[in-house]
């Protein structure tokens, strides 16, 4: 049972009401600690509901669950976009999150004195805690590729982020830049929605895995390999990926030379399949080779091949767009991701969190759902030890 005893001078500000910053506050609420969740556009979730209407879930719905409130039985077990939207709303109210929307936290500064942390919102509004939890989340500023010519591109070039369903590409030639999950779903998306011509751009080839096979996940063998050497953890899933995905090396997507779980330390995570073995087999979605250049109404790509597809659609990633708000303050790795992670603080630091900056192979609601305790547990710990020394 969760220890409610524990004081708190000021309300816990989490920044992002998408799962990370809901599942904290509630891991927070059940220690008796006030948490207030400031999300800058107008409901929770806003991240979720951007996505294109194909989306399901990779991760079983058991497993998504965020702690406190099982996502309903009727939802399926690969949960769709707006059934998760659903589940996130359900779950504000569950718990009686405070959740104050339209505010956008621009900054995170020193408080005056340099205890705590002072965040500047909008409307000049100027808030102060000991503990702030940023969960803006990794996919938070689209990646568009600087291709050289891309400001002289004629057709019609969008992030994957502005994709919602294949119809206004209907009849069209379109190149899908990325084979990442994203990439591969919108991909299979156009191809069944009626694209008449769906080109796949691939850099670096993916490990491809069946999101089920004979009723066990992927995302259970993932969970699993992390826990085993990386040797073993390769190995096993290599012979996983051989016994059932077909070799599509003909195809152009050859086997990986490196081990699944080696690549996903480097940050490369496999594709889970919710069509593009099929749509690749049979043709209806081409694998050409990555995206060099833009000329034109041409794009050059890195065999040396030139096509003139109708449009483009960059499945490029994302940046966690977090140099603004705390880049000041030391926290951030080269790369623009937080140096410590959940439950840990940078030493210069103290009481400044963040969770959602990870892409595990175990599933990202899953590991949001860890962290959220382990965070709750190390600010309860550290307000005790604050009331022991009053």
């Amino acid at each position: 049972m969760a220890d409610k005893s524990h004081p708190y001078p000021a309300p816990v500000y989490v920044i992002g009401g998408g799962p990370g910053g809901l599942a904290t506050a509630a891991a927070l609420a059940e220690r008796g600690i006030r948490t207030m969740v400031l999300e800058r556009s107008g409901a929770v979730g806003a991240s979720w509901r951007g996505h294109h209407d194909r989306l399901r879930l990779h991760t079983t719905r058991r497993r998504s669950a965020l702690p406190g409130l099982p996502i309903p039985r009727s939802y399926g077990r690969w949960v769709a976009r707006d059934d998760l939207v659903r589940y996130l709303e359900r779950y504000t109210d569950h718990h009686g999150l405070e959740v104050v929307t339209g505010v956008a936290v621009s900054r995170v500064e020193r408080a005056p004195g340099g205890a705590g942390w002072l965040l500047r919102a909008t409307g000049g509004r100027e808030l102060v805690s000991p503990t702030v939890v940023v969960a803006t989340g990794r996919n938070h500023t689209p990646r568009l590729p600087d291709w050289p010519g891309r400001d002289t591109y004629t057709g019609p070039l969008a992030h994957a982020r502005d994709y919602r369903a294949p119809g206004p590409y209907r009849g069209m030639d379109v190149l899908v830049a990325g084979a990442g999950n994203s990439g591969a779903e919108i991909a299979v998306d156009l191809a069944e929605g009626g694209a008449a011509r769906v080109r796949l751009a691939v850099r670096t080839t993916p490990h491809i895995l069946r999101r089920s096979a004979a009723g066990w996940s992927a995302q259970s063998a993932c969970a699993l390999g992390r826990r085993l050497p990386r040797r073993l953890a390769d190995g096993t899933a290599r012979t996983l990926a051989r016994a059932t995905v077909p070799d599509l090396a003909a195809q152009g997507l050859p086997r990986p030379a490196t081990g699944l779980h080696s690549r996903a330390r480097q940050g490369a995570y496999p594709v889970l399949d919710t069509g593009l073995i099929a749509a690749v087999r049979s043709g209806r979605v081409e694998v050409v080779a990555a995206v060099e250049a833009l000329d034109g109404d041409k794009v050059l790509l890195a065999d040396g091949e030139r096509i003139t597809p109708e449009a483009i659609i960059a499945a490029t990633g994302y940046e966690p767009g977090l140099a603004g708000l705390v880049g000041h303050l030391a926290v951030l790795d080269d790369h623009g991701r937080p140096r410590a992670h959940g439950p840990r603080t940078v030493a210069s630091a103290p009481g400044l969190h963040f969770t959602g900056y990870t892409d595990p192979v175990s599933g990202t609601l899953r590991e949001l759902a860890i962290d959220a305790r382990r965070i709750a547990r190390a600010v309860a710990r550290t307000a005790a030890a604050g009331a022991g020394r009053g």
